[in-house]
């Protein structure tokens, strides 16, 4: 207070001196060598007039704290605004569910709880909510919900506790199906690697054998008897086709896990649907529609892999159904999403979990590739592929990027 005191008489001494030294000045008027004596006198309480002011607005700070000092309850209050500001954006879907047990009123506590609850996402609010309450306390499970983008898997831990007399549960929810299936790509893909790595090792050498025995036994067709040379080429001639036949199968296996790496390139939806169009009007002839909405709607994506995992799934479709229609737009949150869906008698119930995992098919001559390869294109562009429930009959399929 001393110091503040001090340098107020100096604001006051400084503005003394030059009101007198302006009062002189202009009394001098007539003189300017007296005038510019005032000037440069004028200097001295300028200076300090400055340096005494600019001391004075320095502690601003200290003189703000100091009138609105920190109380505990407004550190609490503090505290507690922190918190909420954590919780609503921690990237894990929060729930209350009322009672300890049982069922009970779900409510979502954050801002990830309420993007999964709004129009896009859980397809069904009030089962997911119901799915939550069934839970049991102190315990993680792996559940699965449906989306407007098809099932989705997510790990969900619940929590007792009571708060203000009242007995709650808090739910955390995280789905989980992009790195699941990232996951079992991978795992899929290294395996793929390694049995097809081994088997075309053995079965070349077995190929190349038959038919080089083929061979040598036509040229000694003269020294064997009738009978004995048939039964030695029917039977080196059946081996030397099964080994051919599974070389082949093998290596279509060998494509699972030698995808390219994706060359992507701005493209426009329109004309890639219009060299799909002209590449399957022949086997469709007119029952395969394409739209896109807008159609200016362009991505980011390799042309190549995206066509292929079309191709794909069309070709699933024309082996289902009469009819079958492609149609690309923007979902919520400015993703693309690409459907496929056909007349089919769609996908049973029991095995929609299944139908992306290689080798598994329910066709009679299907070897369980035309799906896993979708997957696999749609991962390598950064998207997903879900199977979705039809409104309606038949299967559709959802290409999110």
């Amino acid at each position: 207070m001393a110091s503040e005191r001090a340098l107020k008489w100096g604001v006051a001494a400084g503005a003394a001196g030059l009101a007198a030294l302006a009062v002189a000045a202009d009394v001098l008027s007539p003189e300017p060598r007296r005038i510019v004596l005032c000037c440069l006198l004028a200097l001295a309480p300028a200076a300090l007039l400055w340096r005494c002011l600019r001391r004075l607005s320095l502690p601003a700070p200290h003189m703000e704290s100091a009138s609105h000092p920190v109380t505990p309850q407004r550190e609490l209050a503090d505290a507690m605004l922190a918190l909420e500001a954590c919780l609503e954006h921690v990237p894990i879907a929060l729930f209350s569910i009322e009672h300890a047990s049982g069922a009970g009123a779900v409510a979502p506590l954050n801002a990830s709880a309420r993007r999964l609850l709004a129009p896009g996402r859980a397809s069904a609010p009030q089962q997911l909510h119901q799915l939550l309450a069934m839970q049991a306390s102190g315990q993680r499970k792996l559940v699965s919900f449906d989306t407007e983008r098809g099932a989705e898997r997510a790990l969900v831990a619940v929590s007792a506790l009571t708060m203000q007399g009242s007995a709650q549960r808090l739910a955390a929810l995280m789905p989980v199906e992009s790195e699941l299936e990232a996951e079992a790509l991978n795992a899929w893909r290294e395996l793929v690697q390694v049995l097809t790595h081994e088997i075309m090792n053995s079965l070349t050498p077995v190929a190349s054998l038959s038919r080089t025995s083929c061979t040598l036994l036509e040229e000694a067709s003269g020294t064997l008897p009738v009978d004995i040379h048939t039964d030695l080429n029917t039977a080196l001639d059946a081996i030397a086709r099964r080994a051919a036949s599974l070389v082949d199968f093998v290596g279509s296996y060998r494509s699972l896990s030698t995808v390219p790496q994706a060359q992507v390139q701005r493209v426009l939806l329109e004309e890639l649907f219009d060299r799909l169009a002209a590449l399957l009007e022949p086997q469709w002839q007119g029952k395969l529609a394409f739209s896109v909405e807008p159609a200016s709607l362009e991505v980011m994506i390799d042309p190549g892999q995206l066509e292929q995992a079309l191709i794909n799934l069309l070709k699933n479709a024309a082996e289902a159904g009469t009819q079958a229609q492609v149609s690309a737009r923007l979902s919520r949150g400015g993703r693309l999403r690409i459907e496929v869906s056909d007349n089919g008698p769609g996908v049973p119930e029991a095995l929609a979990a299944h139908i992306f995992t290689p080798f598994f098919s329910t066709k009679k001559q299907g070897r369980g590739i035309g799906l896993a390869m979708v997957r696999h294109l749609a991962h390598a562009n950064g998207g997903t592929v879900r199977y979705a429930r039809p409104v309606g009959a038949g299967a559709r399929f959802i290409l999110t990027f």
